[in-house]
């Protein structure tokens, strides 16, 4: 496993990363059983940085991690959560909320502090209530040692800017917008870079459209971009490959993203996307997959707010 230093952070963590939010049974039911071996999986492959939050799967999430982490050494992991998201509509980005909401997370988890604490999508609100009261909420949380940084998440490109131009933060998470079909997170890193920000990048197979299954029903892409994703996961399968391999083998390429966000409560697949990190990236597969995927590429949807996009 590789390691990259995480923006001004100082955390070495690795160039994949560990998302929980299929313990919470987002994108299929789990036993919790397989949840908490492919937590134990990833950690015995150096996978050191784990990503998790409130809203997947109504605390669920949350509350299985917990349990996966009990008896594991606190410095053998990275521990980030989030506040502000609590279900499909419901979002409160209040500081007493957000306090609230650290400490719900602390018990669920069982630890005493988190490595980073991140403010979810807030797209759906307004980035003035976030400048103003969440983030100041977060820094007192951060004084109190309860957290050691604090980022931002979403998925609007233009949120991070409309952030970062007033007020500072440690990290951000961008998802879907560097993988095979979109890779316009390329264009913020320079303006993240000046800023030593700690880059994540999720779901480099955009949320089930780089894979052999194809999305969940509630994927919000368009017919378009499900259908080209679709023909570029047929041709490579067609070739006797795996289109989520050539996804993640992509994604993880590039050294400015710090770490690379996979969901998976399957152990299997955590080994299979370890292993496919150490394979070399399958150039004429690669070549013919962007060819299909041209004409949408980095077309995204709305999300949140239309003033935020």
């Amino acid at each position: 496993m590789e390691y990259r230093t995480l923006g001004k952070t100082g955390l070495k963590v690795s160039t994949l990363s560990f998302g929980a939010s299929s313990l919470g049974g987002v994108f299929r039911p789990v036993a919790e059983s397989e949840a908490i071996r492919s937590v134990h999986t990833a950690l015995d492959l150096g996978i050191n940085y784990i990503d998790v939050a409130p809203f997947y799967g109504l605390t669920k999430a949350e509350t299985v991690l917990g349990k996966a982490l009990q008896g594991v050494p606190r410095d053998r992991y990275y521990l980030a959560t989030k506040i502000g998201r609590y279900g499909a509509a419901e979002f409160d980005f209040t500081a007493a909320r957000t306090y609230r909401s650290v400490d719900e997370s602390l018990a669920r988890l069982g630890v005493d502090y988190l490595d980073v604490i991140q403010v979810h999508d807030f797209e759906f609100d307004s980035p003035k209530l976030v400048i103003d009261e969440t983030l100041p909420a977060l820094r007192r949380i951060r004084e109190q040692g309860k957290a050691r940084f604090i980022g931002i998440t979403g998925y609007p490109l233009k949120i991070f800017r409309t952030v970062l131009d007033e007020t500072g933060v440690d990290t951000i998470l961008s998802y879907n917008h560097y993988s095979l079909n979109d890779t316009s997170l390329c264009s913020l890193l320079p303006y993240l870079e000046e800023k030593s920000v700690g880059i994540i990048s999720a779901s480099p197979v955009s949320e089930g459209l780089l894979t052999n299954q194809g999305p969940p029903s509630w994927h919000p892409a368009p017919e378009d971009i499900r259908r080209a994703c679709a023909e570029a996961s047929a041709w490579v399968r067609d070739r006797g490959g795996d289109i989520a391999q050539l996804a993640i083998r992509f994604s993880v390429a590039n050294p400015r993203i710090h770490t690379t966000c996979l969901g998976s409560a399957n152990p299997e697949n955590v080994k299979k996307a370890a292993r496919w990190m150490e394979e070399p990236l399958n150039q004429e597969w690669l070549d013919g997959v962007q060819k299909i995927l041209a004409p949408i590429r980095d077309k995204a949807w709305i999300v949140g707010r239309p003033e935020n996009n």
